[in-house]
């Protein structure tokens, strides 16, 4: 069990999971659209990624994009708009077939090496009471293998990434259950 992160921010602490902030880092190498889904440019470029060739589509499909060819041209062609929960569903099919493209390549770069250095920006206490603060120190450590956490964050495992992580972070000593939940975590691939 982590230190005293049972019943985080019952004191005032902010952070987030050391997970989450690892799939946001990991989304952020990843990402080739920046322009948002609600901008015609957005849109088409992320159309034109998921419908670029049969085994995109097919990806899409999986993915969640359940809209025949046929609405799918109109799309392209700009003579209909998708609606609000299309738009979603497109965004969210674009990013899982990002993923799932990038994943073998993005785990080859953070392997490379004998792994990534990893930045560990400890939670946030300015708002918990001066005797309740405790000491957390930035820190860094080298994360040699990374297949695990990629596999998990393929495929939206989230209980699976946690574990994953958890069993990075526990490297770190004793001190671990301090950075279960942080500020950031940085690395580059």
């Amino acid at each position: 069990m982590p230190e005293r992160t049972v019943d985080f921010g019952k004191f005032g602490a902010r952070g987030i999971k050391g997970s989450d902030a690892v799939a946001r880092k990991l989304d952020e190498l990843s990402d080739g659209i920046v322009t948002p889904v609600t901008v015609r440019r957005g849109l088409m470029a992320r159309l034109r990624y998921l419908a670029r060739t049969e085994h995109s589509r097919r990806a899409a499909r999986d993915a969640g994009l359940t809209v025949t060819d046929r609405t799918l041209k109109a799309w392209l062609d700009e003579k209909r708009r998708p609606s609000n929960a299309n738009l979603d569903r497109i965004d969210a099919a674009y990013r899982q077939v990002r993923r799932h493209n990038v994943a073998r390549h993005l785990l080859q770069r953070l392997n490379a090496g004998g792994g990534t250095r990893v930045e560990l920006h400890p939670l946030n206490q300015s708002q918990v009471p001066r005797p309740l603060q405790r000491m957390v120190e930035y820190r860094t450590m080298n994360v040699r293998r990374w297949d695990r956490i990629v596999d998990a964050w393929e495929t939206g495992d989230q209980q699976g990434l946690d574990d994953a992580w958890e069993d990075v972070i526990v490297d770190l000593g004793s001190q671990w259950g301090q950075y279960e939940y942080v500020t950031n975590i940085g690395f580059a691939a």
